[in-house]
């Protein structure tokens, strides 16, 4: 039997790498959408540009609670020793002293967030923003209280004991002043307003009480078929969760595209927006997900750019990262923004609102390296040479009005 299940596992991913040479179909406009389709989906926004002039641009939101901390790993001959003077609040300057062996980052950006694990548990995460690689140290607690303590001057570690995987082990953030959230500038908030009004936050993709199962392919007739077979056909894919197999197996961006065309046909604009960027930013569940499958899935802005929608602020708007977010606010793919940028009719415009907020010292310190990091992306996935080595004259100059321990940090591809 695991032998069976082993060749059904290789049989999926190498069918689908034959069937990734090109991803979706593409129609006679170049796009992945039909001029039909396009013509409904242009008609829906057109019909919605009433609900967007009313939507409230006001609000305010907060960026992500971050603090700068330092980050200690402890030599192992001092573990015992210093755990003890941790849980007793010792100061740092005294731990300094006491144990120069230890390994100290000074002055790191550290953030904190609550979010809920796969079993539905509510944890809180602090968490290093490790500016040079995906690296950082992360401690994760389930005390709910953690979240409003104040940590000002005081020690939060994690212990590992000696087993017969890891040595034993301690690494401890130490927090000079207490985690901050600062209003996000309201021309930024109003981006932020503008993606949440668009993509619809009251609507999801997915019904409740998912259950796991195959794409289903559409129907050779599915555009001829009646509203209430079409919306049938889409409430069933909105009841069904797909996963991929392997790192080839595309089978969850079909699902999605599926979702998009029938919710476009049947008039639904957040199922619709929602399983399109979900295609761009690629947010599916896979068990395996090697990079080097990642070439194979585009991202397909095109397609939106040929609404009559603001490209642009709906982008910028889902990029940023904060506190206070609706619901069902979709947060970007800082990577995979990075590279549908580089397919957008309006890549000058971008490029200049991007920079612009990395050099912004009203804004946050974490949003500004995320945009930062947005930038480099989209410049790593252009193929112009010389454009790329203009780019990276630009984001230095960006980059040097970021905080030095930022700054200083921050080393270019």
């Amino acid at each position: 039997m695991k032998n069976i299940t082993t060749l059904l596992f290789v049989f999926c991913c190498i069918s689908s790498v034959y069937s990734q040479e090109k991803e979706f179909t593409t129609y006679r406009n170049g796009l992945i959408y039909s001029e039909r389709t396009m013509g409904k989906l242009s008609h829906i926004v057109d019909s919605l540009n009433l609900k967007y002039k009313t939507c409230n641009f006001n609000a305010t939101f907060y960026s992500k609670s971050q603090t700068i901390g330092h980050l200690i790993k402890v030599d192992s001959a001092s573990i015992k020793a210093a755990l003890e003077d941790m849980e007793n609040q010792i100061p740092m300057e005294d731990f300094v002293k006491k144990y120069p062996k230890a390994t100290v980052e000074l002055n790191v950006l550290i953030t904190k967030s609550k979010y809920k694990n796969y079993k539905g548990s509510d944890l809180i995460s602090f968490d290093e923003f490790d500016l040079k690689g995906e690296n950082g140290f992360n401690f994760t607690t389930d005390v709910q209280s953690a979240y409003e303590h104040d940590f000002s001057e005081q020690w939060l570690f994690d212990y590992n004991q000696k087993s017969e995987y890891a040595e034993e082990s301690l690494t401890a953030f130490y927090f000079p002043q207490n985690f901050t959230s600062i209003p996000i500038p309201q021309k930024y908030s109003q981006m932020i307003g503008y993606s949440d009004c668009l993509i619809d936050t009251t609507t999801t993709k997915f019904k409740d009480n998912l259950k796991e199962g195959q794409v289903a392919p559409l129907p050779p007739n599915w555009a001829s078929l009646s509203y209430k077979q079409k919306a049938k056909l889409l409430d069933d894919m909105r009841r069904t969760r797909v996963v991929g197999g392997c790192s080839q197996d595309n089978s969850p961006r079909l699902h999605a595209i599926h979702i998009a065309l029938l919710s476009a046909d049947t008039y639904f604009w957040g199922v619709f927006l929602k399983a399109h960027l979900d295609i761009m930013n690629d947010r599916f569940e896979r068990m395996t997900d090697g990079s080097y499958a990642w070439a194979n899935r585009n991202t397909y802005i095109k397609e939106l750019e040929e609404l009559n929608i603001n490209v642009p602020d709906l982008i910028l708007g889902i990029s940023f990262q904060f506190e206070n977010a609706a619901t069902n606010h979709y947060f970007g793919n800082i990577v995979r923004l990075g590279r549908a940028l580089t397919e957008s009719k309006q890549r000058k415009e971008f490029e200049q609102a991007i920079l612009s907020i990395v050099s912004d010292n009203q804004l946050d310190a974490y949003n500004r390296v995320m945009f930062y990091f947005l930038f480099r992306n989209y410049n790593y996935y252009l193929e112009d040479a010389s454009l790329k080595n203009e780019n990276i004259a630009k984001l230095a100059k960006a980059r040097s009005t970021l905080p030095d321990y930022i700054s200083a940090r921050l080393v270019e591809e």
